[in-house]
Order: structure tokens, then sequence, then C-alpha cells
């Protein structure tokens, strides 16, 4: 069985919305907003897109990259060769400039993660990411924590009356600009 791993970047009270300056959100681009650059902080983005054997978004998110990463060959050169897939009840069609295959359920997720190859990368999608923790399907987190407090925004982390979920660090670190790396298996 393959992982299923949601990567983000977080607030410490758990905000993703537009951490790259996405329109529409009043505190967009917070990644990068008072926050001294530190490469080592993103090592574990590298390290993921060679990993990843395939790429997992929701629709919003999809959207939002495929007009953009394509471009992108030297950063996301990985992720513009390998599988992608984005799970909608509504996109009609994939975008030809960055093709990927259109799931309609969680109940497909579920059974791509039984197929062959390597871990499934989640990139923004709170949405889907969401869905996803409430079915029992994700593996592992990639959280890159920054030392930021939005209040308001998409979290990464569901609001679902449901089972605690135990988690055990399985890597963590801490920059000299105050992001911390957390990455936590899902205890299942």
């Amino acid at each position: 069985m393959r992982k299923l791993i949601i990567t983000a970047f977080i607030s410490l009270d758990g905000v993703m919305e537009a951490p790259g300056g996405e329109a529409g959100y009043r505190n967009t681009g917070w990644t990068f907003k008072d926050i001294e650059f530190v490469p080592d902080a993103y090592e574990i983005k590298s390290r993921e897109q060679e990993e990843a054997g395939a790429l997992l978004l929701g629709r919003v998110s999809y959207e939002a990259f495929a007009p953009v990463w394509p471009g992108m060959v030297k950063e996301f050169a990985g992720y513009n060769t390998m599988p992608r897939y984005v799970v909608s009840t509504t996109l009609k069609e994939q975008d030809d400039r960055w093709p990927a295959t259109i799931l309609r359920s969680i109940d497909e997720v579920a059974a791509l993660k039984e197929t062959e190859g390597g871990p499934i990368s989640v990139h923004g999608s709170a949405t889907l990411g969401k869905s996803l923790a409430d079915a029992g399907l994700v593996d592992r987190y990639h959280l890159l924590v920054f030392p930021k407090l939005l209040g308001a925004g998409k979290r990464l982390f569901s609001e679902a009356d449901k089972d605690a979920v135990n988690l055990k660090l399985v890597e963590h670190a801490v920059y000299r600009n105050s992001v911390q790396k957390q990455v936590f298996d899902v205890i299942k």
C-alpha cells in the first residue's frame, strides 16, 4: 500500500491558506513577511519531490498550480513529470498545460493507495486534506510550522467530531528563523 503524505506550510494556529501570495486572503504571502529566508528549512520540500511517486491535489489547488508549476521547470521538475491526480466532483476536464487524472471520490483515492508506486504527496488542498484525514487515509504529515498566529483562514486540520488520532513525531528541526519542521506518522 502506498503512503499518503500531507505536506503543508502552516501557522502556529493551523492556518495554511495562501502561504505564497495567492490572491483573496487578507494575510496572503505570510511565509515571506517578516520571516528570514533560511534555505535549510526548505530541505524537506526537495526531498518530498524526490521521494514522491504521485501528486494529489484538490480542485482549487490544481487550478492554482496548473498554470504556474509547468513553467517552474527547475523548482518542480519531479512534480512536472510524475503522475498527477485531482479530486473533484465539479471539474469538467483537466488543464492541458498540466494534465492530471480526475478522481471523483475519496473512495477512488483509497483505491489509488492500493496501487504500486511511491508515496502520494498532497500539497495545498485544505478541503481535500481534511476529507482524507477524516476517512483515515493519511499516513504522514510533513509540516513547516511558521511562528505566526493568523487567526482566520483555511486550516489544515478538520474540526469534525471524531475519535482522537495519535501521531508519532519521527523527524523535527528548529531553524534560526523559528520555523519548525515537524514530520508525524499517523498511528493506525
